[in-house]
């Protein structure tokens, strides 16, 4: 992870970046503001107007910090009226983006996302990729089941054992989780000790950040006919047969929960080797970019905790189809935004 002093550094790098036609460019680290203290001030003159903007930097840009960020450029906009507060990090994620619009405050991230609402200069870019994914505090959050347990029933208050057995985890990995969870302000304990999430969208995102569906291994072929619903349930039959798990994600999910999306192809979670499963289908293996069908094997076995029917099929829970469509090519982000909007509530 970057230090503090290099996140800031580069911030200030890719603010004049982001304002090649600024004039007079001058900086200042810790900068005293009144009883407040930012970590950047840059002033400088664009299209004839002065302009001030105060940087608080943080090395994660979590939803946690962020909103600490907020508190402490909110300070610092009451004692300098005039100055446009922002907050730099590694990678500003849009849950993040979010509650720093929200406060009418700019964001830039090393990754390439930015929003910066000047008086005469609006600059926003947004979707860009965490280009150092591997944040320790939170990498080996998100490998354990218990997630995904979590984020299937947001609402439900747990005891270490209850959580334990659902996610087929021991319960030392359980309380390992949680304490992490309680340190990020994510979970809450009630007075039985019971504890449950209080922010399912921070921790669904953060996850998210750390995911992508091509995390497991996949398997293509090119499908004998035109990729229907009826041939998804040709291929739930054959699974059932083999005596398979199976549950379909990305385009089949999300078409499965609203029937009017097209089915450009196929993706489901497969348990075991897909041959037979393939072969009983008269199905010919293809590159993934020609495939119709992806047989994708999970490297995590949980991800059938919450599988449901819909229409007689399987597909899985709603927190892991949004994880898998959020990074997916094809409007994966519009669907799932969709879906998150429409079907989760948070």
């Amino acid at each position: 992870m970057l230090k503090s002093e290099e996140v800031r550094r580069q911030v200030a790098q890719r603010l004049r970046e982001l304002l090649p036609r600024a004039k007079g460019w001058q900086e200042t680290v810790d900068a005293k503001i009144g009883s407040q203290t930012a970590d950047l001030l840059a002033r400088f003159h664009l299209a004839g107007q002065e302009h001030t903007v105060v940087v608080e930097v943080t090395s994660l840009g979590q939803p946690r910090q962020i909103r600490a960020a907020v508190t402490r450029l909110n300070e610092i906009r009451r004692e300098l009226p005039g100055a446009y507060p922002v907050a730099g990090a590694v990678y500003i994620g849009p849950q993040s983006a979010r509650i720093l619009k929200s406060n009418n405050l700019g964001f830039v991230d090393l990754s390439g996302n930015c929003y910066l609402a000047l008086e005469n200069a609006l600059i926003e870019k947004e979707g860009k990729r965490n280009v150092r994914p591997s944040t320790r505090p939170l990498r080996s959050l998100f490998a354990p089941r218990v997630i995904r347990v979590l984020l299937v029933e947001p609402g439900r208050a747990w005891r270490l054992e209850e959580l334990g057995r659902a996610a087929e985890v021991s319960l030392g990995h359980s309380h390992n989780v949680i304490k992490r969870l309680e340190e990020l302000a994510w979970i809450e304990r009630d007075d039985s000790q019971r504890f449950r999430l209080s922010k399912p969208a921070d921790l669904l995102e953060g996850w998210c950040e750390s995911y992508t569906y091509r995390m497991n291994e996949r398997t293509s072929y090119l499908a004998p006919e035109r990729v229907t619903r009826k041939f998804m349930g040709e291929i739930a039959r054959v699974a059932g047969a083999e005596g398979r798990r199976y549950a379909f994600t990305l385009n089949a999910g999300a078409a499965l929960l609203a029937p009017s999306l097209r089915l450009p192809a196929v993706h489901c979670y497969l348990e075991g080797d897909p041959a037979p499963v393939a072969k009983a289908l008269g199905l010919r293996p293809a590159a993934e970019a020609d495939g119709a069908l992806h047989f994708l094997a999970p490297y995590d076995l949980g991800v059938f905790y919450g599988a449901f029917e819909k229409g007689g099929l399987k597909v899985v829970c709603l927190p892991q189809l949004y994880a898998d469509l959020v990074n997916y090519e094809r409007r994966g982000r519009e669907q799932a935004e969709h879906l998150r909007r429409e079907a989760m509530g948070y």
